[in-house]
């Protein structure tokens, strides 16, 4: 029989879905499909499913379940998001997001394949293109005063939606979440804080003025949509992003994703404010079985030395916040800190505050299909991080947030034509 194997689209951006077919296999015919990705600095990644083939001769991933391998059951794109690194707690990150895609290359065999060995060759393989910026999206370095970053411009005279784009301990500046949101119409600012050209090398304070150094920036853009621009933050960066929307008049519409209401280890400063943090001594750490440090226990036990002083003052926030949240997030105990922050709003009577939370996700949501990362290295740690997390549910998390995330900017950042 002519096998087949069918992926469409080949070519597309990152966050969309891929749809694989295969064939003119024998009726009941057991197969491996096996997906494999080269990063940018040859890092292997891989994942495996085996299925069995309908009467038809036809395995379908939009309804066929997978009987073993990476994952079980129904995940028409389980095969991208179970891929594993070949060397332990590497995570997965386009650096390049203008100039070329992950290349991800899927390969049938017609039995269960477990080894790699090149002498069994594929029955049919099929390359598939996943890009991280759409056509006519336009990459800008910034150094505006003191500002450092990369803007991602949609294509068309706008005014867009205006985001900054806060990642966390990582350090640096990290694009890919930045370009796909420009692809999908937002100006979007990846803002660098620290380990980055002339900033601090290390992380010693949040000096708040910054931030709103890079607000006032994006703001004056002429392809920004004015009164108020959008914040996306994750890990010590959403910290960062709900203390800007408790600060600064000019975010009116913050995304939250697995951080701290409290200021956290590192002194925060606006002005002549100066907020003391809790320190966490990072030092008492944990050790999960994998060999990553778990962080999650230092958070449970903060309730109890809680200062009130210490806490964000969302009441005072002007704008929207959405709060993201896994529950299986083995770094902070960000549902706590999400409820706790709603619960501040409550009793302020302020309603703008929306909490999202999903069972089984771990600490790192990041865009739909994005491999799911249990533990990594980040920079300056003698061990890696536990980030958490059942892998099926993080992506499914992923999924749906990404639109959510979506939805809430738009509905937050284009303001309503008044009717007459």
């Amino acid at each position: 029989p002519m096998f087949q194997l069918i992926v469409t689209p080949s070519t597309a951006l990152a966050d969309e879905p891929v749809t694989i077919r295969v064939t003119g296999l024998p009726p009941s015919q057991i197969v491996t499909l096996k997906a494999t990705l080269k990063d940018e600095k040859e890092n292997l990644f891989q994942s495996r499913a085996f299925y069995k083939a309908s009467e038809a001769g036809e395995v379908d991933l939009e309804w066929a379940s997978a009987l073993g391998g990476d994952y079980i059951g129904v995940h028409p794109m389980g095969l991208f998001w179970s891929l594993k690194p070949k060397t332990a707690f590497r995570r997965l990150i386009k650096k390049d997001v203008m100039n070329s895609p992950f290349y991800i290359t899927l390969d049938l065999y017609d039995s269960v394949s477990l080894n790699d060995s090149a002498t069994i060759q594929p029955k049919a393989s099929q390359m598939v293109q996943r890009w991280f910026s759409g056509p006519g999206v336009q990459r800008k370095q910034i150094r505006e005063g003191r500002v450092r970053g990369v803007l991602f411009l949609p294509p068309g005279d706008g005014p867009f939606p205006g985001i900054i784009d806060l990642f966390g301990r990582i350090g640096g500046v990290v694009e890919f979440r930045a370009s796909l949101l420009a692809s999908r119409g937002f100006v979007v600012l990846a803002l660098a804080y620290f380990a980055y050209e002339d900033l601090p090398n290390k992380l010693l304070e949040v000096d708040l003025e910054y931030f709103e150094d890079a607000a006032n920036f994006l703001l004056a853009h002429p392809k920004v949509q004015r009164p108020g621009i959008g914040v996306i933050s994750v890990s010590k960066g959403a910290e960062i992003g709900l203390a800007m929307a408790c600060y600064l008049k000019q975010v009116v519409a913050t995304v939250c994703i697995n951080g701290s209401s409290v200021v956290l280890d590192l002194p925060l400063r606006y002005k002549d404010l100066v907020v003391t943090p809790i320190r966490l001594g990072l030092e008492r750490t944990q050790v999960h079985v994998s060999g990553a440090a778990r962080f999650r226990y230092l958070t449970d036990d903060l309730w109890n030395k809680l200062n009130p002083q210490s806490m964000l003052p969302v009441e005072k926030a002007q704008g929207w916040i959405l709060f993201i949240v896994g529950e299986n997030d083995e770094c902070l105990d960000s549902r706590g800190y999400a409820e706790r922050a709603m619960q501040q709003l409550q009793s302020h009577g302020r309603s703008r505050g929306r909490m999202l939370a999903y069972p089984g996700a771990g600490h790192l949501i990041e865009p739909p299909y994005s491999p799911f990362c249990l533990a990594s290295w980040n920079p300056g740690v003698e061990r890696p991080f536990l980030w958490g997390g059942d892998p099926a549910d993080h992506a499914a998390a992923q999924d749906h947030s990404w639109g959510e995330i979506q939805k809430f900017f738009r509905q937050h950042l284009i303001p309503t034509r008044s009717k007459l």
